[in-house]
């Protein structure tokens, strides 16, 4: 029966990128007036021509189409690559100051031309996947350009990690005026720590820099021992500059998809202190996720505080981390009650969130089951998580893996 599911989960992941997601963002995500990408489709497929285009939006399209290239380059996704590639550091990057803007107008001019260290990190990890997939030099060197560039101007040398929001310039910016999620809760957020320590692990593939894995190894374990709550095994939302906690909330997404991330930056690190305290936590989370962050239909709320879900929307992402976590979870442990969680989110993913008459997914579901009038492209709405997550799900249950990426847990 197990090893059923675990087939199952593989060869469906396999058919819905293959076949909806990836094909449904080739048709849909370019702009048919210009080189890049519509900035927004909304419900009933309807493209706001106006809207403004990101380049988190870019950078993950990038990492997609470069991470499908590399399993399947024999399926045309290499031009997607090529044309966020152009995009990025062709309207993105920021010539005079280096770095990449936040977000261009309809037209091409910038729009906000702050350096979010958030979208500076998906610019490395995008970068860094295209090299690989294509081995494009430029790509690499943009991608430690931009280390550089953090290290220098936004690496904290008195309380560890990573200050968030610069102006165009590099010059700092008072916490208040972020745009990522809780803006004002704090100068530094799990999110972003997340998201670098994710770059960083991509960026030491193919650079081994001394720096580099430094900082890594300063990212991992602030992640591990400030922003986890080794008591609750929740994430920290938001801190002040020295770590103190600034939040109440849990991000049950955020929650598990930290749990595999931080044991695979870990892994990349091979430190086999960090490995094991990593493992364990990874376990812990997703225990601490199926007892709190599930609804009876098998979904991860979006949100909660300590005495339980205060937001019960579905989200597409969310779902997405949840198999993926729990996958992990399930590999690292044997609990078999993992992988059924996988599998119950799978199913949920399956009847309600894959739209069946247009492609792609829906953004989110109501806790009574209905699909909410949101945007299906747009800024923060992608193809990055739930096409990572088909793609870890074929390279840990079997299927066509990346050349470099065995099967675990086996």
């Amino acid at each position: 029966m197990i090893s059923e599911i675990a087939a199952h989960l593989a060869s469906s992941a396999e058919a819905d990128l293959l076949e909806n997601l990836l094909p449904y963002w080739v048709k849909t995500a370019p702009d048919p007036d210009g080189d890049g990408f519509v900035g927004q489709v909304g419900p009933g497929e309807v493209v706001d021509p106006e809207a403004p285009r990101g380049a988190l939006l870019t950078s993950r399209i990038l990492w997609t189409f470069s991470a499908a290239h590399l399993r399947w380059p024999e399926m045309g996704y290499l031009e997607m690559a090529d044309r966020a590639h152009a995009d990025l550091v062709g309207r993105f990057w920021d010539e005079a100051h280096g770095g990449l803007y936040w977000s261009i107008a309809a037209d091409g001019l910038p729009l906000n031309s702050d350096k979010n260290i958030y979208g500076q990190a998906f610019g490395i990890f995008a970068l860094t996947e295209y090299y690989q997939a294509t081995g494009h030099q430029e790509a690499q060197e943009r991608a430690i350009e931009i280390y550089r560039l953090m290290d220098l101007n936004a690496r904290d040398r008195t309380h560890g990690g990573f200050l968030e929001l610069f102006a165009t310039d590099w010059s700092r910016k008072p916490a208040n005026t972020a745009v990522v999620m809780g803006a004002g809760q704090g100068a530094k957020s799990q999110n972003t720590h997340l998201h670098v320590m994710e770059a960083f692990t991509n960026l030491l593939k193919t650079w081994p820099d001394a720096g580099l894995l430094e900082a890594q190894q300063e990212v991992v374990d602030l992640m591990l021992n400030k922003v986890l709550d080794k008591e609750e095994w929740h994430l920290h939302l938001f801190f002040d500059d020295a770590w103190g906690v600034v939040s109440t909330g849990v991000s049950y997404g955020h929650d598990i998809e930290a749990a595999w991330l931080m044991q695979q930056a870990a892994e990349q690190l091979g430190d086999g202190v960090m490995i094991e305290i990593a493992r364990k936590a990874a376990v812990e989370i997703a225990r601490a996720t199926l007892a709190e962050g599930l609804d009876a239909d098998g979904a991860l709320f979006y949100a909660g505080e300590p005495d339980g879900p205060t937001n019960r929307i579905k989200a597409w992402w969310p779902q997405a981390e949840g198999v993926v976590g729990f996958l992990n979870a399930w590999q690292v442990s044997g609990d078999d009650r993992f992988l059924e969680a996988a599998n119950r989110i799978w199913t949920f993913i399956e009847e309600t969130m894959i739209d069946r008459e247009n492609g792609g997914w829906f953004h989110s579901i109501s806790p009574d089951g209905r699909v909410l009038p949101m945007e299906k492209i747009g800024l923060w709405t992608c193809p990055y998580h739930n096409a990572r997550a088909a793609m870890e799900m074929i390279d840990r249950l079997g299927g066509h893996r990346r050349p470099d990426h065995p099967p675990r847990g086996e």
